[in-house]
């Protein structure tokens, strides 16, 4: 268990709870893909819903009312074209008002870009987008609060596809030098690119293996499942522990839209209104399934 000072104003969700805030992340994610007229990165924001959901509700020990607090967790999305689904969780929780980021998306001068932008929105830790650069920033941040004292943890959200960059390898052996146990990566392991599926363009696999052999402790999860989610949370090392922890969360892009389930089509997309109708039809039919 973390030895962090208490921080999060806001009480342990049950797992049901979270649930039904994943599947709320999701309707709003559709609500925005319908309403925007670009293109959003809906294919990887659905699968990272209920890892996001996880962390912003229940393992990430910060308040939105006190953002500088130096005994806050800190929260890197690598893959930062999945900022939509950040925003969004971020807004959830307390940060500032989904009804800010259907106002402004995209659009010249916002804070909601399609990347996430430090100097312009409160509560993001750092700049993303260039894949391969998140987790690199995550153990600079996890290295200095280590001779600091501090006793916060650093998170990092991976692209499964982006963990071909050799930056990454670099950041993780240098990780596993450091002792740095107050480091927890998560990989949305969703087998899918931009144009193509992972193991089609680089071999990943034998995965797990691969963090295991630089030394980092390694935990499988299937990433759609919010009680294994919260098992993972509640039994992560605690912050002064000498190895990083790497969650491997198989995914599916896509998740809980039929149509756009592994379907290369939706890396990104908008939707109109007959599709935003039929992607909300499908989602729901999915919480029936859930509750029945």
């Amino acid at each position: 268990m973390s030895t962090s000072i208490s921080l999060s104003s806001e009480p342990k969700h049950t797992v049901a709870e979270l649930e039904d805030l994943a599947y709320e992340l999701r309707e709003k994610l559709l609500y925005l893909c319908g309403t925007y007229e670009g293109a959003v990165h809906i294919g990887g924001d659905l699968s990272l819903a209920d890892m996001l959901t996880a962390l912003y509700h229940y393992g990430l020990n910060v308040d939105p009312d006190d953002i500088s607090n130096p005994h806050r967790d800190r929260f890197i999305l690598s893959k930062g074209h999945a900022a939509v689904c950040m925003y969004i969780s971020m807004a959830m929780r307390g940060f500032f008002d989904f009804d800010d980021i259907v106002a402004t998306y995209g659009q010249l001068g916002s804070a909601y870009g399609m990347h996430p932008c430090k100097v312009q929105l409160r509560g993001v830790e750092a700049s993303t987008g260039s894949l391969g650069h998140g987790l690199p920033i995550a153990v600079g941040m996890a290295k200095s609060a280590r001779q600091k004292g501090e006793k916060h943890r650093v998170f990092c959200v991976l692209g499964d596809g982006e963990t071909g960059e050799g930056s990454v390898w670099e950041a993780a052996m240098a990780a596993r030098s450091s002792q740095l146990g107050n480091l927890i990566a998560f990989v949305d392991r969703n087998h899918q690119l931009m144009t193509s599926f992972s193991e089609d363009r680089v071999v990943l696999e034998p995965y797990l293996g691969k963090w295991a052999s630089f030394g980092w402790n390694v935990v499988s999860v299937d990433g759609h499942n919010m009680q294994d989610l919260v098992n993972i949370i509640d039994n992560l090392p605690s912050s002064d522990s000498t190895r990083p922890t790497v969650v491997i969360c198989e995914t599916i892009k896509g998740k809980g839209v039929d149509f756009m389930e592994r379907n290369i089509a939706w890396h990104a997309g908008s939707l109109g209104a007959a599709d935003l109708e039929r992607a909300m039809a499908a989602l729901e039919s999915t919480r029936k399934v859930v509750s029945a």
